[in-house]
């Protein structure tokens, strides 16, 4: 992807209190697979280079909970402000970080363009980043859009239809958007308290009090908002698909590793320490083995996992899988055993690493697909469910 010349950053309204979302928790704080809602924006920020600083505006009361988040997931390049009383004033306040240098913590430098989005829109991506900020340069200001799903309709005082909007010719705004800081700047300053409290769209303070007509860019279908309950049940689900892309199969922890799906990589001999498989985007890995149960394997990858900071982010599914083809050697495992692997596996569980066991038992009277299918099926189910009721468990397939 093309890099832009101009000096980029971003600030991410955090104030919400998530009313609509019902519950005691503002809904950029709920987890999702254990990680609040606003670390996933964040993230996706942090992963565009050439973003330089993310501000995260949040209510007063929450400024040392979103610090700490900035701290146990590793977040850079953020700085957390204080917010205000309303969406406008919060984003204002993010504004005046750099253009007054309030920032306690580092010098913030000016940025030419600043890119607004909401913490609760998880999943945007470098794509319609990079086309929102190349089409601010040149206009202004730009905002992502979407088509309308439903009609929209206007009611009379009595409560009856008045009339209805023509869903053509008309848009949904969305997130994210991005301005020439200097216009969205001046466009906040010179705003009037009417706007301030009651206002919701930044691309119209552009126009009414900058004359900047925005340019408006069609954005994906991801670019959605977490608003209710169901909302979160969603992204949950999204994010649980993204993972489960990619299952890294080890033979030997020592020697060979194969990476299916998305990437193959072999291993030399030499190489006894395979970290560099741990340095890509793969959560989940299969530790395939002919031992009763290989403690040890499983132990040194977990090690692996957790220098690699891997976990950090998302749960890792871990799955140590046993072969049992032998017609002389029946697999067997005491009550001692099977207690020792659940405790092994509730102490992982803390690093984030969700260890699961599998006995694919093949015998010349069981039909060899039949097999093949429940194993594939069983492992399909653990890394698709990231279930953390389940770890330690020993399944047969």
């Amino acid at each position: 992807m093309e890099p832009v010349s101009a000096a980029v950053s971003a600030v991410l309204p955090a104030g919400g209190s998530g009313e609509r979302l019902g519950g005691a928790t503002p809904k950029q704080f709920c987890g999702l697979q254990g990680r609040p809602l606003v670390s996933y924006a964040v993230r996706a920020m942090e992963r565009v280079s050439w973003i330089s600083d993310i501000i995260v505006v949040v209510s007063p009361e929450n400024i040392e909970t979103m610090k700490s988040i900035i701290e146990k997931y590793g977040h850079k390049r953020v700085t957390v402000v204080k917010g205000g009383i309303t969406r406008h004033r919060s984003i204002f306040n993010g504004l005046k970080v750099f253009a007054e240098n309030q920032s306690s913590n580092r010098l913030l430098q000016k940025p030419e363009v600043v890119i607004i989005h909401d913490a609760v829109r998880p999943f945007v991506e470098e794509d319609i980043l990079l086309k929102v900020v190349t089409a601010a340069k040149e206009h202004g200001a730009a905002g992502a859009i979407r088509p309308l799903v439903s009609t929209v309709i206007a009611s009379g005082e009595d409560g009856c239809l008045d009339h209805s909007l023509e869903r053509a010719r008309y848009r949904a705004s969305e997130m994210p958007q991005a301005f020439l800081f200097d216009i969205i700047y001046q466009a906040y300053q010179q705003c009037t308290d009417h706007d301030l409290d009651y206002g919701t769209e930044c691309l119209h303070l552009a126009l009414k009090y900058c004359k900047t007509n925005a340019k408006l860019v069609e954005g994906t279908a991801d670019l959605w908002k977490v608003t209710y309950k169901r909302d979160l049940y969603a992204a949950e689900s999204i994010i649980k698909d993204n993972l489960s892309q990619q299952i890294c199969i080890i033979t030997d922890v020592k020697e060979a590793v194969v990476q299916v799906e998305a990437i193959s990589i072999s291993l030399s001999k030499n190489d006894s320490h395979p970290q560099n498989i741990f340095s890509g985007e793969c959560y989940n890995f299969l530790c395939i083995n002919d031992k009763e149960y290989a403690t040890e394997e499983i132990q040194q990858l977990v090690d692996m996992l957790e220098k690699s900071n891997i976990p950090l982010l998302y749960p890792v599914v871990l799955i140590s899988v046993h072969l049992n083809i032998s017609e002389n050697i029946s697999f067997s495992i005491g009550l001692e055993e099977l207690t020792k692997i659940k405790k092994f596996a509730r102490e992982v569980k803390k690093k984030n690493i969700l260890v699961y066991g599998l006995l694919i038992q093949y015998k010349d009277h069981f039909p060899l697909q039949e097999t093949v299918n429940s194993a594939a099926a069983l492992t399909m189910a653990l890394i698709k469910d990231r279930n953390p009721e389940l770890i330690g468990q020993l399944l047969v397939a």
